[in-house]
């Protein structure tokens, strides 16, 4: 049986969780809705659907759904080219790889979007698969794409770990069973992510690099 190492990627390997709350928020308001960024924040790391859900209410007017979500995809898009991976994000999936982890993305980017975050991290030579949001019935919190990931590694979640930067991540990782880790680069608090199941949490990839030989990791390879 393989082991899995599953990894987030917006917020978590790419810098880009501010730049989904700065479209979402123009999203929102050019459909009249005034959202504050701070709950924005809290909201990314959720499928469109459920984000906006979650920051609309079930009450909403959902035939604007399917507007503010393109919205938000048109204005994010803009972005493409200049989407920068955190420090240590590409050595650290290769020093996984190294040490016989199957590296897999779980991440609700699809198409474009996921191209090019993956042309951010730059490291495809080490990424054996990925579970995208078009692969599942339910996104993050549920643990479909954890769940997805380890399938499509072959892993079992006893000897895999899912590493993200939110409350969302956490849950899924958690109810996947795996050994969930969290990184503070998305802006979620420590407390935040160890609450909702992280059970280590680092600054970034590359700091979860320079700690892998101490980290829970060892444990579980």
């Amino acid at each position: 049986m393989e082991r899995a190492a599953v990894f987030d990627v917006d917020g978590t390997l790419v810098d880009t969780n501010h730049l989904h709350v700065t479209a979402w928020w123009e999203a929102f308001r050019q459909a009249g809705h005034d959202v504050s960024m701070h709950d924005v924040h809290r909201a990314v790391g959720l499928g469109s659907d459920d984000l906006i859900g979650h920051l609309l209410g079930e009450e909403r007017d959902t035939g604007q759904d399917d507007a503010i979500s393109a919205a938000h995809k048109t204005l994010y898009g803009t972005y493409f080219e200049r989407l920068r991976p955190f420090p240590g994000a590409g050595d650290l999936l290769r020093r996984l790889d190294s040490e016989g982890w199957t590296v897999v993305l779980a991440t609700s980017a699809g198409g474009a979007e996921l191209a090019a975050l993956r042309r951010a991290i730059d490291a495809d030579d080490v990424i054996r698969a990925t579970a995208s949001s078009d692969d599942v019935d339910s996104g993050k919190p549920a643990p479909d794409p954890v769940e997805h990931a380890l399938e499509l590694a072959g892993a079992s979640a006893e000897h895999s770990f899912f590493v993200g930067d939110t409350v969302w991540d956490m849950r899924a990782g958690t109810r996947a069973g795996v050994l969930c880790v969290g990184v503070l680069c998305g802006g979620i608090p420590r407390g935040d992510l160890e609450k909702a199941g992280a059970s280590s949490v680092y600054r970034d990839p590359a700091h979860l690099l320079a700690s892998l030989s101490k980290s829970p990791l060892v444990a579980e390879g």
